[in-house]
């Protein structure tokens, strides 16, 4: 099963990715791990909540990031949900070209300063940004975006990203909540990128999604594809590290769903 293979993957196993030659339409998606994706078009390719840490502070990558930052192609545009160390990465920001442009969610502008963007946009919920043929929406959520404790003026969100007439939605840190449909409803995602890890014990369902919670949300939003992300990475809560997918998978053959799914492979691109 995919999600064995995943997990029994050498720790310190990188790939040299083939990316694909996409033609007009064609989206590829390369999952780095944790909450990073490479998502690629014909013509455009975006970076969403990069991190190739191998350590954070004391916490260890369990899995090494599936590639290397010197394999990423030009990078047009980087998406970050909020400012939590595991998701805006100033080191792995640092490090990436610097012909690119910053969306985030208000209050972190001042935090991606000296990191190498080109440009800086900060959006509030609902508000879209637009560039030629493509426009990002930052979208509510369930969560929290201080970087430090007390530090409660900065935002936090997820993403829809739209692109010759692809949308890709990247949920960034949730919890469940009512808002997922009226995403569906205003945005229409094709694709769906959803949390399932970090969830025991059951307070942590408070900011966090588990499994049951990713299917509850993909048929809010009547989305295609359901992609999983923001498990088995880093140590950061409870469950067991292969509990996620296992029990996505089981879910997804209860509810029906098993064609909608598509587990991915670090360092491995898909196309969609």
């Amino acid at each position: 099963m995919i999600w064995k293979t995943l997990l029994t993957k050498r720790i310190g196993q990188q790939r040299h990715p083939v990316f694909p030659k996409l033609g007009p339409g064609q989206l590829g998606m390369t999952w780095i791990g944790h909450a990073s994706f490479l998502i690629q078009f014909q013509k455009l390719n975006v970076l969403i909540d990069p991190n190739f840490a191998n350590w954070l502070f004391l916490l260890k990558r369990i899995r090494r990031a599936g590639l290397q930052i010197d394999d990423l192609p030009p990078i047009d545009l980087v998406l970050i949900t909020h400012a939590h160390f595991d998701h805006f990465h100033k080191s792995t920001l640092r490090r990436l070209p610097s012909t690119k442009v910053g969306i985030m969610p208000w209050g972190l502008g001042k935090l991606a300063r000296k990191l190498g963007f080109e440009r800086i946009i900060e959006l509030q919920w609902w508000e879209s940004f637009s560039h030629g043929d493509w426009k990002v929406t930052l979208t509510p959520c369930r969560h929290w975006g201080a970087r430090m404790l007390h530090d409660d003026h900065r935002g936090y969100g997820g993403y829809v990203l739209e692109y010759q007439g692809r949308t890709v939605y990247h949920a960034g840190d949730s919890a469940y909540f009512d808002g997922f449909k009226e995403i569906g409803r205003r945005l229409h995602p094709e694709i769906a990128l959803l949390p399932i890890g970090a969830y025991s014990p059951v307070e942590f369902r408070k900011v966090h999604m588990g499994p049951d919670d990713a299917i509850r949300v993909f048929k809010d939003l009547h989305s295609k594809w359901l992609v999983p992300m923001h498990y088995g990475t880093f140590k950061l809560s409870f469950e067991a590290m292969d509990e996620p997918p296992k029990w996505l998978q089981e879910l997804a053959r209860a509810h029906g769903l098993t064609r909608h799914l598509r587990i991915l492979e670090e360092g491995v691109p898909q196309v969609f």
